[in-house]
């Protein structure tokens, strides 16, 4: 590896052979010392017992906490967030909470906000503004932490409208002038690819804009060196472009989690 950015590994991808609250440990073994989450728990509010279990399985473990979802309806599966759907938005804003207390108590300051499908008969204008409000709320309760909301473009579902570098930097553009300036783009390598985007002219002119990195490789959303993007280009070049912060490993080994880090030389 030609750069020095740290790696955080996905647990909510990584080590999935294991119980949720053993991958902390295992990433520790991997040789890592930060991880990052989707929503690990089933409710937007869950209870006191289960958070203090998360973050018991994470101080236990000796691994910090860089980045987590706010609740984004059910993830795998057919929910891809939920903070623009006017009927289930109160479920993200419910999360906001729990999402700062875990960060007041972990020092986490990176938090996903997906921003969810397009819905039949709900005007997307209407979806939009629904989007913006429940951004805005987040940012404002997480930066009482320190902690970025991030927008994250993705792939793989149709009738989810940010796709594109140009589409999630827009959005965060409208967050940062209606007052929100600790709002950033998440630049998932894998997801900027698949969905057609140019990833290093994308590094090259919004490195320093990023909120935080993840990657795998495409295709197949397997570790890097399985397919065909030069990952270790793409983050030497935004290490060099003003990028600073965790790389998130959020793929799909092709093998058991804890042998697929032989890229890392």
């Amino acid at each position: 590896m030609s750069h020095s950015l740290p790696y955080t590994v996905n647990c909510s991808l990584l080590f999935t052979e294991l119980p949720l609250h053993e991958r902390p440990a295992a990433a520790r073994r991997a040789g890592f010392d930060a991880v990052e989450f989707w929503w690990p728990f089933e409710s937007p509010v869950p209870p006191a017992a289960e958070v203090d279990a998360f973050i018991f399985a994470i101080d236990t473990a000796g691994v910090s906490l860089t980045g987590l979802n706010f609740y984004a309806g059910a993830l795998p599966g057919p929910d891809r967030g939920v903070l623009s759907q006017p009927d289930r938005a109160h479920h993200f804003h419910d999360s906001i909470d729990v999402v700062v207390d875990i960060a007041e108590r972990t020092g986490a300051r990176s938090f996903n906000a997906l921003y969810g499908l397009r819905q039949d008969g709900i005007d997307p204008t209407e979806q939009d503004r629904v989007a913006l409000e429940s951004v805005l709320a987040a940012a404002k309760a997480v930066k009482a932490v320190g902690g970025t909301v991030l927008i994250e473009p993705i792939s793989g579902a149709g009738d989810y409208p940010l796709t594109t570098a140009s589409e999630g930097l827009a959005f965060v553009a409208k967050a940062q002038a209606a007052g929100a300036p600790n709002v950033a783009l998440l630049a998932d390598f894998f997801h900027l690819a698949v969905n057609g985007d140019d990833v290093a002219a994308v590094v090259g002119d919004h490195a320093a804009e990023f909120g935080h990195i993840q990657i795998a490789d495409v295709p197949g959303r397997g570790e890097p060196g399985t397919g065909e993007l030069p990952i270790d280009d793409l983050l030497t070049a935004a290490q060099a472009g003003g990028y600073s912060g965790h790389v998130g490993l959020e793929y799909k080994p092709t093998v058991p989690s804890a042998d697929s880090f032989g890229w890392r030389g």
